[in-house]
Parts: structure tokens; C-alpha cells; sequence
């Protein structure tokens, strides 16, 4: 900083995209009346990356500057190997005055991604997290302030690769899984790729860790976890919350918009909700870079910005969330219900909600299975443009999600090629969609035409197409290869008691082959057992008509519970 004789205070960071808004006068006497105001020295370190912040920041007097690099968590700096692992390229913020610090993790339990340390002498309002959470969640004015510069700071943060480090071979089925992991959580996360990198290598040797110890995950610069499992990296991330209690009211599997929806409107009823998902909040719908016809959003908005506003409903009513939990099994024994899970924990709900949407179709192309766990997506948001660059890119579909996809990727990639195999893009795609696909000077769009193979070494670098009319044949330069070719119902946890269509999706109400006048329009061939959005036979394969669904089916579930659950 220089000598105090010298030293100038930096200018603060602009707010260009309304990421760092300044709290008015009437928004700091409302956290003033239930936060701290305490004072801080210059240097002073408010917050150490990877730990987690008991208290919401707002600036009062002075400067607080929030470093997005990987520092070390030890003041002394004794342990010089685990300092700055994240990379010579930090980001740094300056804050002043009325400026608050965190992002949306902090109302989530999750740890400070960031080093916050004032930069002179000054004072800071603390207000307790709990607190924090009752006022974004009941007090307009000042909670969408927050809400929405937490969100947009978070899509920056996984925009500028901050956060988490994952250390690995981009050709790893294990770094894959971990990248999939993060990207379906919305988690700041870069890949230091051993293959590219030569970073990596200087990072391995310093940490003291060995090629089989390889993918390593680094929170915080100072939490290393080897090879980790899902739910190893979840719990250090604070996103596996607490196991509940062995009996609810309802249990609601899926954390989709279905799910999303039956799991608030049922905790905001009074009944006690758990929510659990294999992965992550959002499903297929979190997947979508951009939804621009859902209702209310008229200048569009990103499945991963509805689940996390979705996310903070959950816990304002009290729901109680658990991912990742992967259910395995429903248990119909007697009069009680059970479901199993992978981790060999089970739950004992009055009623249970299906929600658990659909699984992706794979694409069945001659040598792809060599890349599926490398060069393979199903989603296309920030994360993967990030992974792909500007290299070329294949996505194969011609429906509503393709058609994003595309148009999406467009924005990063040298070259996105729209394999459809139908004649026209109408029949399958909305006409907004459509309309940008066409106007998209780096998409070309492939009617009638198929993917037959695929090429490359150590990872995709073409895809063979045939155009099916004329059965001419053509190579597409492609290190990635984006498949959205359709779904099916994700129900095979389900046993035979739980009646299904010829499809395999769930058949409700008056479809049951048992006629039982009692049973609710989506409650299932078990009583109690209900199903709600794309897994349901007869459903709109929409997002609103899921959250329309998931609501409805509350009251039926009232319903039930008040006959004391004696239908079984």
C-alpha cells in the first residue's frame, strides 16, 4: 500500500450490472434495529475464503476491499504450501459507504468463497444471518435489493471462474463428475486442468499430493479433499443440509419445478415438507441458460436464477432440504409408507409427492461412449461455455431446449452446427427460439440429418452426419457434442405397486386401473402416494404447467392427511 505518508484510498468498484447497490438511509435504520455496529482496523481480515460468515456486512465508515482469489485462512501464514493455490489471476472488489459483501451462499449456509478485509479504519453493521434471512424474505423493500445483487454476483462469480478449485484431467470421469456437481449447484468453481495447465502440476507438488489422489477439490485454499465423493464435496460446501427427522408430513422427491412448487405452497399450508434431489434444486429447468416465455419474465430470466429464488422460498417456510440424496426405494409396508435411500438412510413421511421429472435420453452413435464422461453434456449453461470456449460445438435436437442451447453457446464458440432430424424447425420449436437460431450468424442448422459417429484421440474432435434423404456423409470439426434429443420418466425407482402407463410414466386419478371413488385427480395406485409434472402419465411437458401441478396437488394431499391416512 505504501508508506502512510503516501497511500490514497482506491476508488470503489462501479456497479455497471447493479451487482453492488448502496443501501439507503430507511434500508440501514431497518438493519441497524436488529445488527451490531462495531468498529474495524485497518487490515483487519473480516472473513477468510472457505470459512463460513456469521453475519451479513454492510459497510459504515471506511473501505472493505473482497479478494476472489484462493488465500490462506491461517493469519500467521505458517503453512506457505497451501497459500495462493488458486492461481496468479484474483479478482478484487472495493466497497464503501452503504455497500454491502457475500453473495447468495451466505442466506444458504454455504462458506465466503472471498478474503474481506478493511482497508482502513472504519466500522461495519453486522446482522446475524438468522436475522438476515427474515428480513429478505419479508421485507420487500430492502430483501429484492439483496436478492438480486446476491444473484448476480453469483452468475459473475461463475462467470469469472472464482471460487472452489478443482485440480484434474478435463478426460477424468472423476473431474467430470465433480464438474457436473458444481454446475448443477451453481457452485463459483474453476478447473486447473493437469492436460493444459501447467499450473496444476506446481499446485500438486506444493500441496504434497499424488497422481491417485487426483481429482482434487481445494475450498477456501486450505481444505483439500482427495477424489472426493458428492457428498463429501457437498457437506464442505455446506450444501447437504441437515438430516431430518425420520417422519414428515410430506415427502416431496425431485427438486424441479414441481417439486420446487408442492414443497412451498405445502410448507406455507403449515405441514411439515422435506425436499430431496439426487443433485441438485432446479432440474431440467435449472439446465436452461435462458427461459424467455415463462410468465411474469417478460425480458427473460435463467432456470438457475429460479431455483435459487425458489431455493430461499423452501427455507422461508421452514421446508427442509436434501441434496444430494438419491431415493432408491418406496417402501409400502401395511399402513406406512418408507423411502430408502442410496446412502442406506430412510424417511418415514404420512405422504409422499413424485416429482422426480425425467432422465436424458443418450444418443446412440457408434464410438460416443469413448467420450461421454469428456466431451458429452446434456445442459448448456455458464458452466459448460466456460469449459467449451470457443471451440466448435455439435447439439443435436430440435426442441425448445436444443434450440437455447445453440443460441446460447453461439455467444463463446467459433462455430454451433444444429443437427435436426425433422424437416423444420416449427414443428418442435417455439417461434422466438426459431427466429434467433435463424439470425445466429455462427449457427448452422442441419435439417434431416443425423450424427452416425464420432472421432477422436484422447478427446471429441468431429462428428460424422449423414443427411438422411440423400444419405450424403459429412465431418463437423466438434471437441463438444451437446445432446437434447428428448427424455424419459425418471421412475425406475419405483416398485410395480405404483401403477405406469405403456411409457413408463405414472398413472394418476381416474387412469388407476383400480377404481377407487376416493382417490385425487394425482394421486397415484398407492393412496398417499401422489405425482406431480413430466414423470406423470398425461402431463404438459411445460415448466408452468410442473409448478401449476405442484401447487394443485397440495390440497390434495390436505385432503388425505385428514382422513388420517387410512386408505392403505
Amino acid at each position: 500500500m505504501g508508506s502512510p505518508d503516501t497511500w490514497s484510498p482506491p476508488a470503489e468498484t462501479p456497479d455497471t450490472l447493479g451487482a453492488y447497490p448502496r443501501l439507503t438511509p430507511p434500508h440501514l435504520q431497518t438493519l441497524s434495529e436488529v445488527g451490531t455496529t462495531m468498529p474495524v482496523s485497518e487490515r483487519q481480515v473480516l472473513a477468510w475464503a472457505g470459512v463460513p460468515l456469521d453475519s451479513f456486512l454492510v459497510v459504515a465508515e471506511g473501505l472493505l476491499s473482497v479478494d476472489h482469489g484462493v488465500s490462506d485462512p491461517d493469519p500467521s501464514g505458517e503453512d506457505s504450501a497451501r497459500r495462493d493455490v488458486g492461481g496468479a489471476d484474483t479478482r478484487v472488489e472495493i466497497h464503501g459507504p452503504g455497500r454491502f459483501v457475500g453473495d447468495i451462499g451466505l442466506l444458504e449456509g454455504e462458506p465466503s468463497f472471498d478474503t474481506i478485509t478493511a482497508l482502513e479504519s472504519g466500522k461495519v453493521l453486522a446482522v446475524p444471518i438468522p436475522a438476515l434471512q427474515r428480513i429478505v424474505t419479508s421485507d420487500p423493500l430492502i430483501g429484492d435489493v439483496i436478492l438480486r445483487a446476491y444473484l448476480i454476483r453469483r452468475s459473475m462469480a461463475i462467470g469469472f471462474g472464482s471460487g472452489l478449485r478443482i485440480v484434474g484431467s478435463r478426460f477424468s470421469p472423476d473431474t467430470r463428475r465433480l464438474l457436473d456437481f458444481t454446475a448443477r449447484n451453481r457452485v463459483p468453481h474453476r478447473l486447473l486442468d493437469l492436460d493444459r495447465d501447467p499450473a496444476a502440476e506446481t499446485i500438486l507438488r506444493r500441496l504434497g499430493v499424488g497422481v491417485a489422489d487426483v481429482p482434487v477439490v481445494i475450498v477456501g485454499g486450505s481444505r483439500i479433499l482427495s477424489n472426493p465423493s458428492i457428498v463429501e464435496v457437498s457437506e464442505a460446501l455446506g450444501l447437504r443440509r441437515a438430516r431430518p427427522g425420520t417422519s414428515s408430513d410430506v415427502l416431496v422427491v425431485g427438486a424441479g419445478p414441481g417439486g420446487l412448487a408442492a414443497t412451498v405452497y405445502a410448507a406455507s399450508d403449515g405441514l411439515s415438507v422435506v425436499l430431496s434431489d439426487a443433485v441438485a434444486t432446479g432440474g431440467q429447468a435449472a439446465r436452461s441458460a435462458r427461459i424467455e416465455n415463462y410468465l411474469g419474465f417478460p425480458s427473460g430470466i435463467s432456470g438457475a436464477e429460479l431455483a435459487e429464488r425458489a431455493e430461499v422460498q423452501v427455507a422461508k417456510f421452514g421446508g427442509t432440504l436434501l441434496a444430494p440424496a438419491t431415493a432408491q426405494q418406496l417402501v409400502v409396508d401395511g399402513g406406512a409408507l418408507r423411502v430408502r435411500f442410496s446412502d442406506g438412510t430412510s424417511l418415514l413421511p404420512r405422504s409422499v409427492v413424485i416429482a422426480s421429472g425425467m432422465q436424458y435420453n443418450r444418443l446412440a452413435v457408434a464410438n460416443l461412449d469413448r467420450f461421454e464422461h469428456t466431451s458429452v453434456y446434456y445442459a448448456a449453461t455458464i458452466s459448460e461455455a466456460l469449459e467449451c470456449g470457443t471451440d466448435p460445438v455439435v447439439v443435436v435436437g430440435g426442441g425448445n431446449s436444443a434450440g437455447q442451447a445453440a443460441v446460447f453457446l453461439a455467444q463463446t464458440a467459433s462455430r454451433v452446427h444444429l443437427i435436426v432430424r425433422g424437416d423444420d424447425l416449427a414443428a418442435s420449436m417455439s417461434r422466438y427460439l426459431i427466429a434467433q437460431v435463424e439470425a445466429g450468424p455462427r449457427i448452422s442448422v442441419h435439417l434431416r440429418t443425423v450424427v452416425v459417429r464420432a472421432h477422436g484421440s484422447d478427446r471429441l474432435e468431429s462428428v460424422t452426419v449423414q443427411h438422411q434423404p440423400s444419405g450424403t456423409r459429412e465431418d463437423l470439426p466438434a471437441a463438444y457434442l451437446f445432446v437434447f434429443i428428448g427424455a424419459t420418466p425418471a421412475t425406475s425407482w419405483l416398485g410395480a405397486e405404483i401403477e405406469r402407463d405403456e411409457r413408463g410414466y405414472l398413472v394418476t386419478g381416474s387412469g388407476v386401473a383400480s377404481d377407487d371413488p376416493r382417490r385425487q385427480p394425482f394421486e397415484t395406485s398407492v393412496p398417499g402416494v401422489f405425482a406431480v409434472g413430466d414423470a406423470r402419465s398425461g402431463s404438459v411437458k411445460r415448466m408452468s404447467a410442473a409448478v401449476g401441478e405442484g401447487a394443485s396437488v397440495v390440497r390434495m394431499v390436505h385432503e388425505y392427511l385428514e382422513t388420517g391416512g387410512c386408505r392403505r
